[in-house]
């Protein structure tokens, strides 16, 4: 619903992200009911609105772009977000896209995991501003047209929404509209921690959970909300265990004979395999922490 916000959220973690490509959007609404609104977008520099955004009650939001290539064929994209509440303060999102361009010679290199834990950091990346976010309008306790100015070269969809919570709220356990406000009875979980030593420690409970363990009883962890759910990055983490697991034990097997051998020569090619041994280790940790660990912004960790 926020366009103006993926080239700096997810600067080059999504592909087509760059942060030097944030730029002002034009905007143009064509419909508002109760059941939701619609509208085009794109690029104000380019004076053209190839993107049809439409969001409908509860909570489904399309987002369609016909655009045509470098050969003059048009092309389609589509993206569908479907989102259910979860609890106070929580939500479940369940995302497909769609196009008929033939991907990228390079996404065809890389493993489907990869794509999968990609997918993952993107939407911590969200997590952890909308978890912050949501602190902000708990701890004001005000409308958001006072918390927050909008702009209407990137924050128009924002804004409607807000606005149609002012028209439907009423029917609501609690909302936040743009004019209107109606608290919860009761206060949710803190989700965050606060910033610096308890930070550090908890490694924030929306991105990561508990002390910051691979496996924190924290369903918001990567590790419970993906990859148990996931039978190819489960096997993923499991292939890069036992490997990690062979490749210590291996690497303390020639470290330990590489003392005992009496030749300089053996010496030297037990220590260079040890090493190597140690490489694998290492290069097994990376992709088990890239499947199970959450993304954390930097100013979180100090």
């Amino acid at each position: 619903m926020d366009p103006a916000h993926i080239p700096i959220s997810h600067d080059r973690t999504d592909w087509t992200a760059k942060r030097e490509d944030a730029q002002a959007l034009g905007f143009k609404v064509t419909e508002r009911t109760d059941r939701g609104f619609a509208g085009w977008w794109g690029k104000e520099k380019d004076g053209d609105l190839p993107n049809f955004l439409r969001f409908e009650a509860p909570c489904v939001l399309q987002n369609n772009r016909v655009f045509t290539d470098k050969k003059g064929q048009k092309q389609y994209f589509s993206g569908l977000f479907l989102c259910r509440p979860a609890g106070q303060g929580k939500s479940m999102v369940i995302v497909r896209f769609g196009s008929t361009m033939d991907p990228p010679p390079l996404a065809k290199i890389f493993p489907e995991w990869y794509f999968h834990q990609n997918a993952s950091k993107v939407f911590e990346q969200d997590m952890g501003f909308l978890s912050s976010q949501n602190e902000v309008i708990m701890k004001e306790k005000v409308p958001l047209k006072e918390l927050y100015l909008n702009l209407r070269s990137s924050d128009t969809w924002v804004v409607e929404y807000r606005k149609w919570v002012d028209k439907v709220g009423h029917g609501m356990p609690y909302h936040f509209g743009h004019r209107t406000i109606c608290l919860p009875k009761e206060a949710a979980v803190v989700e965050h921690a606060p910033a610096g030593l308890v930070a550090r420690i908890s490694a924030s409970s929306p991105a990561k959970g508990g002390i910051g363990t691979m496996h924190a009883p924290n369903i918001t962890n990567r590790y419970f909300r993906h990859v148990i759910h996931c039978k190819r990055c489960t096997k993923v983490v499991k292939v890069f265990e036992n490997w990690k697991n062979v490749f210590s034990a291996v690497t303390v097997v020639m470290a330990a004979l590489a003392i005992l051998v009496s030749s300089r020569q053996w010496k030297a090619i037990l220590m260079v395999s040890a090493a190597f041994c140690l490489t694998g280790v290492y290069a097994c940790k990376t992709v088990i922490e890239m499947n199970t660990t959450n993304f954390i912004r930097v100013h979180r960790r100090l």
